[in-house]
């Protein structure tokens, strides 16, 4: 631990990396104090509302606290299109530990303070709205709860699989691993987006976002355990062989207490490594089904699902703000993929050879 803590402080890269993902779960974990609305709070009239822009001197040059205008919409007849203003007819003041609606803090705490707010008329918007009017940095902090999280959970149920698994098959060898072995080559040579269609396809369409995501975790980790599963066995093959194995045989212990206690501890460097590297492959996945609509549906929000208003070229265009949880994802997906290399130089040195 304390050479994986010196490896960070010495590349700055990796270091910024961490910074950014321990920011990142800080603030999902605290959406709710976070977000000025509540995520499905809507106002049709703002429609694909721009973001609201924050003044700190008045227009006679004068120092002032924060304040913006709310945006105005109206419809162009001549030029056939929609148009948004300032209505600069009232100032409206950014306020800090404001109440707002209630939830619970951590879970626990029942409170209706936020960070941040404003007036009851005042429609504070940083990132702008979406198509139904909804505040887009309320949905992007209530999103990434999902985004962020699909990752570990689908680990908790693939790597004990995997590991056990692996772990079988590479300690009993012969007719056992031969069997166990072409089983996990047949789940890995499943199509796995063309599976999660053909179900997207035959599920009840009145499923809740809920039920959705538990079966998008379940899935994704059930496929996804194969191929860790195939590398730990080839692990445990050249570590049974060794004195300490053969020992703990001479002394009767049972076979799967050796596997449980002398074997597959010695495979945690690598299971370390695989799992820092795996979560961004589990956050794309979710990402990508929500953006073709087999995964997280609307009103719920991922990252995923909200990347999908940006699929249209006039919303690339002219409407930028869209494109925030693309930017998100990839941040997020490069900062695990720095700390993984990193973890992976620190816990197997020989990875660097070539490198």
């Amino acid at each position: 631990m304390g050479t994986l803590l010196k490896k960070f402080k010495k590349d700055k890269i990796s270091l910024i990396a961490l910074i950014v993902l321990i920011l990142m779960y800080l603030l999902i974990l605290l959406a709710s104090f976070l977000s000025p609305y509540e995520k499905n709070r809507s106002n049709r009239e703002l429609s694909y509302s721009p973001p609201v822009k924050i003044y700190t001197v008045t227009p006679d040059n004068k120092i002032s606290k924060p304040y913006f205008y709310n945006i105005k919409r109206e419809f162009d007849p001549h030029a056939l299109s929609t148009k948004y203003y300032e209505d600069r007819s009232q100032k409206h003041y950014v306020k800090f530990f404001t109440k707002g609606f209630e939830y619970k803090l951590f879970g626990l705490i029942k409170t209706n303070i936020h960070f941040i707010g404003t007036d009851k008329e005042g429609e504070l918007h940083l990132l702008g709205c979406d198509i139904n009017g909804r505040d887009n940095f309320s949905r992007l902090l209530y999103g990434g709860r999902i985004s962020l999280t699909i990752g570990f959970l689908a680990l908790l149920i693939s790597f004990p699989i995997g590991l056990i698994y692996g772990g079988i098959s590479g300690y009993f060898g012969g007719k056992i691993d031969n069997i166990l072995m072409r089983i996990s080559e047949a789940i890995m040579s499943i199509p796995t987006f063309y599976l999660l269609i053909i179900l997207a396809a035959i599920l009840p369409s009145n499923m809740t976002s809920a039920q959705r995501f538990a079966l998008i975790t379940v899935i994704l980790a059930f496929i996804g355990w194969a191929g860790f599963a195939r590398v730990v066995r080839g692990m445990v093959l050249s570590i049974k062989t060794e004195d300490y194995v053969k020992a703990a045989k001479s002394i009767g212990q049972t076979d799967f207490k050796i596997i449980l206690k002398h074997i597959l501890p010695q495979t945690s460097s690598y299971v370390i490594i695989a799992i820092a590297l795996s979560v961004p492959s589990f956050i794309l996945a979710e990402s990508g089904l929500s953006f073709l609509g087999l995964g997280i549906q609307q009103p719920d929000a991922s990252w995923g699902n909200m990347l999908k208003e940006a699929q249209e070229f006039a919303n690339i265009m002219y409407r930028p703000w869209l494109l925030t949880p693309g930017f998100l994802i990839f941040i997020a997906v490069l900062s695990f993929n720095v700390i993984g290399d990193t973890i992976r130089d620190v816990l197997d040195p020989k990875s660097k050879v070539g490198r």
